[in-house]
């Protein structure tokens, strides 16, 4: 009879051999982490200098008349996030039924990428500020806009008027042509390929190959006019963490075509859609589509599949998400804890009204955008697409811009930026067919880009974020995918030369 336990396991290295050059692989890597540059994180300052916290964000906590937290609840808050203590946050009191979401994940730890405590991000926007007063402006036209269909935003009298007052703040930090701000770069964001073609990706429009079968990007959204939080009553209640209404459905699938559809799509995706359906779209393009950098395009007796094929970039365009989630809740409890723009919206309804004194750059109280809400509102208050409003945990970065962020930069590493996009579309004035698309050739690159910006910024078309909570929301999700693929780059088996792509800021990145 033959011996059984024979060794028949392949390979180059004896199973000893093989465990310990695993544990040095990531050895060498946690080490890496180590010899960077301690981070000094820095924020605004505006906590500190608002002993009444009317410029951090409190939803969900108790609040008075007008909207002031409660000093004791914001306190044992912030006592939580020092400590850490689980025990710590369940003493933190509550204005109604909804709870904070998830202010522990802040303090996770990960075992790919670098640590979420060591990503970095400049201070956001003070409360007082100019630059400040640009952003919140830019969100009441956006409120007012957003049923204009994207294609008819140069003739129509809203975004011809939005465009023309955005240009007259003195520091409102849109794209803009010869510093003006145009129709064309309205509500844009600010990427390589942001102002080139329709205002949403390819990657929004085109179908989804699913598997077996096909998925068409109509998606459920709301009737036109259909705005919330525009009552002081009710912008109170969900401060303090009360339920809200249901939304009003339109009862029509569509393409998106405006503001208030792209707001719709990104209320309801989930965390890594966006990046998921456009790697599915990308891996039907076929070969040349790919990054040259992909080891098997050169040869003739294998294809990539467990590496450098569509098993690794699914994989890694979803694992990137949660990584980027977390760098993102870091920086939004424990460092930032921005206000959201409804709670600013009752700062400025309250000191409009006299209700309250608040320092309010001049350049918003004069704003032709916010005496538009008001005639057609009755009130100074952010008109939002979502009943309930913002989520509730803080505004700055964007968790939606750091999930595109980060996905997007990992499609750019596998993929070919300059390939053309074939068939470009566009959606119809209905929403209910897509028509084609001449006027200009679409790159991946740029078009990867734009889906990340219209990801990040269809929440500010919603209301819940700031422009620059999305624009250095993506920069803070492309530095974690950046890290995520530094990790993996020495643990391929494979002649490669490492991952080659453009950042959102325009310059190559190459990870050897």
């Amino acid at each position: 009879m033959g011996n059984n336990n024979k060794k028949s396991a392949l390979g180059p290295l004896s199973t000893e051999k093989r465990r310990k050059k695993a544990y040095d692989l990531r050895k060498r890597r946690a080490q890496a982490y180590t010899k960077l540059p301690l981070v000094n994180h820095t924020c605004n300052g505006d906590e500190r200098f608002f002993s009444n916290k009317i410029a951090s964000f409190s939803k969900g906590l108790p609040h008075n008349t007008v909207g002031e937290v409660n000093l004791q609840a914001y306190k044992t808050f912030i006592k939580a996030l020092k400590t850490g203590v689980p025990d710590h946050f369940e003493a933190i009191p509550l204005g109604g039924d909804v709870k904070l979401a998830n202010p522990q994940a802040a303090f996770v730890y990960d075992l790919i990428g670098s640590d979420c405590h060591q990503t970095v991000l400049p201070a956001p926007p003070a409360f007082n500020s100019a630059w400040q007063a640009g952003e919140m402006a830019e969100l009441y036209w956006r409120a007012l806009a957003r049923d204009v269909h994207f294609n008819e935003y140069d003739r129509n009298p809203l975004t011809i008027e939005a465009a023309k007052e955005l240009s007259s703040f003195s520091d409102f930090r849109g794209p803009k042509v010869n510093e003006v701000v145009t129709t064309g770069t309205l509500f844009r964001g600010e990427t390589p390929g942001d102002l080139e073609g329709p205002y949403i990706s390819q990657f929004l429009w085109k179908d989804i190959p699913f598997g077996a079968t096909t998925i068409s990007q109509r998606y459920r959204t709301t009737k036109a006019g259909a705005d919330h939080m525009t009552s002081y009553g009710e912008w109170l209640n969900i401060q303090n963490g009360l339920k809200s209404s249901a939304p009003l459905l339109d009862s029509t699938a569509r393409y998106i075509r405006n503001g208030r559809d792209l707001g719709e799509y990104v209320h309801y995706d989930f965390t890594y859609q966006g990046p998921l359906s456009a790697c599915l779209i990308l891996n039907d393009f076929g070969r040349d589509a790919l990054s040259p950098n992909i080891p098997y395009l050169a040869s003739s007796s294998q294809g990539g599949f467990v590496t450098f094929g569509a098993a690794h970039v699914l994989d890694l365009v979803a694992k990137v998400s949660r990584v980027a989630l977390q760098a993102a809740w870091y920086q939004k409890f424990l460092v930032h804890r921005r206000l959201r723009p409804e709670e600013f919206g009752g700062r400025v309804h309250n000191h409009a009204t006299g209700a309250a004194n608040y320092p309010i750059h001049s350049e918003l109280l004069d704003s032709q955008g916010l005496s538009k809400v008001f005639k057609q509102f009755g009130t100074y208050l952010l008109p939002m697409s979502y009943p309930e409003g913002c989520p509730t945990h803080p505004a700055y970065p964007a968790g939606h811009a750091c999930i595109a962020g980060s996905g997007v930069t990992i499609l750019k590493a596998f993929f070919n930026e300059s390939f053309i996009i074939p068939n470009p579309v566009t959606a119809s004035d209905d929403g209910l067919s897509l028509v084609p698309y001449s006027n200009s050739k679409l790159t991946i690159g740029n078009e990867l880009n734009k889906l990340a910006s219209n990801i990040a910024l269809g929440r500010d078309m919603a209301g819940v974020h700031w422009r620059s909570d999305g624009n250095e929301g993506l920069k803070l999700g492309e530095a974690v995918a950046i890290s995520v693929l530094r990790d993996f780059r020495k643990t391929y088996n494979e002649k490669f030369k490492g991952f080659t792509l453009k950042t959102f800021d325009g310059k190559v990145v190459a990870i050897k």
